[in-house]
């Protein structure tokens, strides 16, 4: 460990703000999950899901440390500050991810600890190594991997793959790409420096604004979806149906704004993570009143 290196730059390396919304989504899929976990093993189904969760984010880091270290947002992490060695970045992720499959797969099921696998080989080697660098459609497809934790925490419960969790799957898998678009519309100037071709530095904004509104209308019947299948219900649908509405006008919003600044972008960055915050929100209080009847 070099000299300067802490425990929160340790920390830092498992992207805890990325975790938590993985692990909110995890969670969400276990409890809109038909049938019933231990709350032990739901509690260390969860310990997985964030601990592979941050472990990918882990190599991730180790991988891009390169394009980190000049681009503004990412500077300050730890590896190009100097706080962590790239090997130790790179053991340390390692490590807990072969732990958090074991754990979810010895303790929960062999199912979900498959996904749990999935989505940390599908994000460190099809997303970071593959992707990334090398087409503008990198968010599209690699944001598969961020799709993947209401599919394992369902899994977690029922010990399979269904319509119903590949709906969850597909809910986030067309969510991301407005939610990253939005954020890369005013670090274009940082993405053009490290040479990663997202859509607004290749096909530039206008095309990128008209391919966010186009996921936006994709993603609004979608997240109804659950009450329609039968395990959501009309409350969840309703809540659903209005926050997909107003994430389409977030949109409309962007198209037509010709700020440089593009704060209508910054806004709808911002609403995009209440966005799915509040869509998984109310799945887990619909799952938890479920539970209770």
């Amino acid at each position: 460990m070099l000299a300067g290196a802490q425990v929160c730059d340790f920390v830092q390396l498992l992207k805890p703000r990325v975790m938590t919304l993985v692990v909110f989504t995890g969670f969400a899929g276990m409890l809109a999950a038909p049938g019933h976990l231990h709350p032990f093993l739901a509690a260390v189904a969860v310990l997985c899901i964030a601990v592979g969760a941050g472990a990918a984010g882990a190599i991730n880091m180790w991988y891009d440390r390169d394009i980190d270290a000049v681009m503004r947002r990412t500077a300050g992490r730890p590896i190009p500050s100097g706080r962590v060695a790239p090997e130790e970045a790179l053991g340390f992720g390692v490590v807990l991810s072969l732990f958090s499959v074991m754990l979810m797969g010895l303790a929960v099921n062999w199912t979900a600890a498959a996904l749990l696998a999935l989505a940390n080989g599908f994000y460190v080697f099809v997303y970071t190594a593959w992707l990334k660098r090398r087409t503008p459609q990198n968010i599209v497809i690699g944001g598969a991997a961020g799709a993947f934790p209401p599919m394992i925490g369902w899994a977690a419960v029922t010990g399979g793959v269904s319509v119903e969790s590949l709906v969850l799957f597909a809910l986030i898998f067309f969510w991301t790409p407005p939610h990253f678009w939005a954020l890369s519309l005013y670090t274009d100037g940082d993405y053009g420096r490290a040479g990663i071709p997202m859509l607004p530095v290749v096909a530039g904004r206008r095309a990128t604004k008209r391919q966010m509104l186009l996921y936006t209308l994709v993603l609004l019947p979608i997240a109804p979806a659950p009450f329609l299948l039968g395990f959501a219900g009309p409350l969840y649908a309703a809540v659903a149906a209005v926050l997909g509405l107003l994430f389409v006008v977030a949109a409309v919003r962007v198209l037509r704004d010709e700020d440089e600044r593009q704060r209508a972008a910054r806004q709808m960055f911002g609403y995009s993570i209440l966005y799915l915050f509040l869509v998984f929100a109310m799945l887990i209080v619909d799952g938890a009143a479920g539970a209770l009847v």
